[in-house]
């Protein structure tokens, strides 16, 4: 789960208010009734507005000032004033676009419909079928010509040797798991025992590893041929995450671990991987080009143009990949979701999705971290963890429920493979309410958490500062 929010403060929040549910329409207001921000009343249609503050003011009713205003074209030369226009039209079009395809697969999942394979899916298979096919063509077509097929002869040798390391370059990403910040089992039983446990739940088989990093974000995934199963916890969207959301937040990404996501299979995973390889070795470069010599800036120009032709094409089909998974990918996401609530509850489901719009606030922090006065240098000044928490919890709950209408109003999400963050929070809203949560952090444990965590936090405030 990347937690990188929407242009407004939203990212990863502890509030539980479904804020998905219709406005209400509000009713004309006389005009003498009409206030102003000076008076604490909506200037548009007269609401009470929540008190001033550091987040900016808007009305929950009619949603007055939720947005920036856009820049007026008024004042633009004709020409200038036309192209702003088709611009906001052609960004409107394909944002009604994405709000029809992911409330399309919304009201899928939320009918059950999310374990039926989709021919995109299928489709998506087959693509990655044929991203194989190629490394493998290019493999064999290597080892034929220097092998002497069809004829022997130095330059087919030379163009074989040529294709295996082409084939080489080309070959099936596995992946590797991450060694820097990898925090081992003997140092941290107790988390681990928590990932464990909430792993057992799931029916998911247990990490190889944790690694702790200093990013606003969590994930999970499987390397390599012996599919090392790594998680990693990034410790500043665990700081500003309360206990429960914590197991919730483990729940959601190992859910990906048994929840059928085909974007995390070997064989789709390896293709996807594969293409962004390709997109790199095919990608045109000018760095080489030297225009003081008119026939290695000719041949450097050919080259380029070569190269563009096939990366264009390289970036077509990652786009029609792209366009195949997404709507088996956010089934999972939603899927993984529930699988959170079901862990804990949704209430904590949905906090744990709120943080992710805190991601602001983690730079706000280090920021006036970073201005504070060292010990000497080199040493991290104190209180950045304690800061943070402190920040994100401050945010009140009319902050919250803005972020959450921006969402939904933008059609944003964490990152361009998930769910708008608004339609998550509604899937959560309508989660069968949980007797007991099946796993429980309590304050004794996450303490010892905590600690086991220390070491990391040190390293990680340092590279952060």
């Amino acid at each position: 789960m990347s937690l990188t929010e929407p242009p407004a403060p939203a990212t990863g929040a502890q509030a539980a208010v479904p804020a998905q549910a219709a406005v209400p329409a509000q009713e004309a207001v006389p005009a003498q009734a009409a206030g102003s921000p000076a008076t604490g009343r909506c200037p548009d249609c007269g609401a009470p507005l929540p008190p001033p503050g550091r987040f900016p003011l808007w009305c929950a009713s009619c949603e007055w000032n939720l947005l920036p205003p856009e820049p007026s074209t008024a004042g633009l030369p004709g020409r200038a004033r036309r192209r702003a226009e088709r611009a906001a039209r052609r960004t409107a079009r394909e944002r009604q676009a994405v709000r029809e395809r992911t409330e399309q697969v919304f009201r899928l999942v939320a009918a059950d419909g999310s374990k039926l394979r989709h021919g995109s899916a299928v489709a998506a298979f087959l693509l990655a079928g044929a991203v194989h096919l190629v490394s493998l063509a290019v493999l064999l077509a290597g080892v034929a010509l220097l092998a002497g097929w069809p004829a022997p002869s130095w330059p087919a040798r030379a163009l074989g040797a040529f294709a295996l390391v082409l084939a080489f370059l080309l070959r099936p990403r596995l992946g590797r798991p991450q060694r820097e910040g990898v925090l081992a089992r003997e140092a941290a039983p107790e988390l681990y025992g928590l990932v464990d446990a909430v792993a057992a739940e799931l029916g998911a088989p247990p990490v190889h590893s944790i690694v702790v990093t200093g990013q606003f974000n969590a994930s999970f995934g499987s390397y390599g041929l012996r599919r090392h199963r790594q998680l990693e916890i990034g410790l500043p969207l665990w700081t500003v995450l309360g206990r429960q959301q914590r197991v919730a937040l483990l729940g959601h990404e190992l859910g990906h671990d048994v929840n059928q996501d085909s974007r995390r299979g070997l064989w789709t995973g390896a293709a996807v991987n594969a293409l962004v390889e390709w997109e790199r070795l095919t990608r045109p470069s000018r760095d080489n080009e030297d225009y003081n010599n008119p026939l290695t800036a000719v041949a450097s120009s050919a080259a380029n143009l070569v190269l563009g032709v096939v990366n264009l094409g390289v970036r077509a089909v990652a786009g029609l990949m792209y366009r195949l998974h997404l709507r088996d990918g956010q089934a999972a996401e939603y899927r993984a979701d529930r699988m959170a609530a079901r862990l804990t509850s949704a209430r904590d489901a949905q906090g744990m999705l709120r943080a992710q719009f805190h991601a602001p606030t983690l730079e706000t922090v280090l920021a006036r971290q970073r201005a504070l006065a060292r010990p000497r240098p080199g040493v991290p000044a104190p209180g950045l963890w304690e800061a943070l928490a402190e920040a994100a919890g401050s945010v009140p709950a009319s902050e919250e429920e803005r972020r959450v209408r921006v969402s939904e109003r933008e059609v944003s999400a964490s990152d361009s493979s998930h769910p708008p963050t608004y339609l998550r929070l509604r899937m959560l809203a309508a989660a069968p309410p949980a007797d007991r949560p099946p796993v429980v952090l309590d304050a004794g444990r996450a303490g010892v958490i905590e600690a086991e965590l220390a070491g990391s936090r040190v390293r990680i405030a340092a590279e952060l500062l």
